[in-house]
């Protein structure tokens, strides 16, 4: 697909940002999450991040997502998390039995999801599920694709528990992995460079052999093997992933988001609720409108509109300077930065010079307001890594704002997480998944 032309935003954009941008209170103020109802008429809301260390996207998802389940009848949270992990939420949220003894989110960028705005919502949705029953719960569930080791343990805890025969073939089959999948990078560097032939074989036919008895384990406890058949399904991705790594971003980033829809679908479909889902701006934004997808890449976002039209609600979120919780590389330590105000000519700049500092402008049913805003701009994207010096190469793309995103949730000046850190905090139960 060729890129559309950028063209000089005009005085049109720049009145529509300054219109339809509406004030939005403080994170504790019910009017806040309010403001957002205009959305819950979805089957499923994608709420994004500029960047994957900012407080006020975490607190503000999770005062929107709390009011949709409370008032809206949504009862899934699906974040841009691994499966394993999320798990381990899961079961303390909803108060399910344990699996695995390994801990949630150790693996690098700890901070991501192990910090107190995720610590309180996850309090706050243990608190909400109390007293309900199962089928009136809010769940919350990992999309991302790599938690290899950590899914392993799970399908055989699982097994050990269920078919300790199966469990004996499985380890056979995963072993040819095994040791990799402490750094599996290793594992794809090894079959490209032709000293190993790979493992896809071996991890097909495990996932395959606990299909094949979904009758006798399900039975047991459907949800339970509800839990194994994705954890076999991610370290399928996973060996995938790490596979196809080094002969293409595109490729990779394909079979990633793939995977993150169709776990999010496979959720949906096995608990027949409206999902909320978490993830960055460059997961949940259509990439058809992006520069990500005039290069061949797609995106959660954009295979959700396709799955669900209207019933999909995409909303960006935005800020132009403050501090982030970012590393400088890959496994690095994280590091408070200093964010730099956004370029001239961005659509961040924009909303700087043009939206209140905390505001949410929606263009969903505003046909007039989304030619005003369909011409390509920059736009900024801080991951886990953040590199200051670096920031027009590394940080910006090209972007349609108005066929990325059906609102974008902006705050002019915003503040790092908190990360956890040291041993479960007093009087949290033994479940509390943030203990060391």
């Amino acid at each position: 697909m060729v890129a559309p032309a950028s063209t000089r935003l005009g005085e049109r954009a720049e009145d529509v940002i300054a219109s339809r941008s509406a004030p939005l209170p403080a994170f504790d103020d019910p009017a806040f999450a309010k403001a957002f109802d205009s959305f819950a008429d979805a089957r499923v809301v994608l709420l994004g991040e500029a960047s994957h260390g900012t407080s006020e996207f975490y607190r503000a998802r999770a005062a929107v997502t709390r009011r949709l389940i409370e008032q809206h009848g949504f009862t899934i949270v699906a974040v841009e998390a691994d499966w394993p992990d999320a798990l381990k939420i899961d079961r303390y949220v909803r108060g399910r039995a344990a699996g695995a003894a390994e801990p949630a989110f150790t693996r690098f960028p700890t901070w991501m999801w192990r910090n107190a705005e995720v610590a309180a919502f996850v309090d706050w949705l243990h608190a909400h599920n109390t007293g309900l029953a199962d089928e009136q719960r809010a769940s919350f569930h990992g999309l991302d694709i790599y938690g290899l080791r950590s899914g392993i343990a799970e399908v055989l805890t699982y097994l050990d528990r269920v078919d300790p025969e199966e469990a004996s073939r499985a380890r056979q089959r995963y072993g040819c992995i095994t040791p990799w999948q402490s750094d599996p990078a290793y594992y794809g560097h090894a079959v490209v460079s032709a000293r190993h032939a790979g493992c896809q074989d071996d991890i097909a036919k495990q996932l395959a052999a606990i299909l094949e008895k979904r009758l006798a384990y399900s039975e047991r406890d459907g949800e339970q093997y509800f839990d194994a058949v994705q954890n076999a399904r991610l370290v399928r991705a996973a060996e995938s992933y790490y596979r196809v790594m080094y002969e293409g971003s595109t490729e990779s980033w394909n079979l990633r988001d793939r995977h993150m829809f169709d776990t999010l679908r496979a959720v949906m479909e096995a608990r027949q609720g409206k999902a909320v889902v978490w993830a960055h701006n460059s997961h949940i934004g259509d990439a058809a409108a992006t520069e990500m997808g005039w290069e061949g890449q797609f995106n959660i976002g954009e295979l959700c509109r396709t799955a669900h039209g209207r019933d999909a609600v995409l909303i960006g979120f935005g800020t132009d300077r403050g501090r982030v919780a970012a590393a400088s590389d890959w496994d690095g330590p994280m590091q408070i930065k200093q964010i730099r105000p956004a370029l001239a000519g961005s659509w961040e700049a924009a909303f700087r010079d043009h939206a209140p500092e905390r505001s949410l402008c929606a263009w969903r049913d505003a046909c007039d307001a989304r030619e005003a805003l369909g011409d390509t701009r920059l736009e900024r994207a801080i991951g886990v890594i953040y590199r200051p010096e670096t920031e027009r190469g590394s940080h910006y793309f090209e972007a349609l704002l108005s066929e990325q995103f059906d609102a974008f949730v902006w705050f002019a000046e915003t503040s790092p997480v908190t990360p956890l850190s040291g041993p479960r905090r007093a009087g949290a139960p033994e479940t509390y998944p943030f203990g060391e």
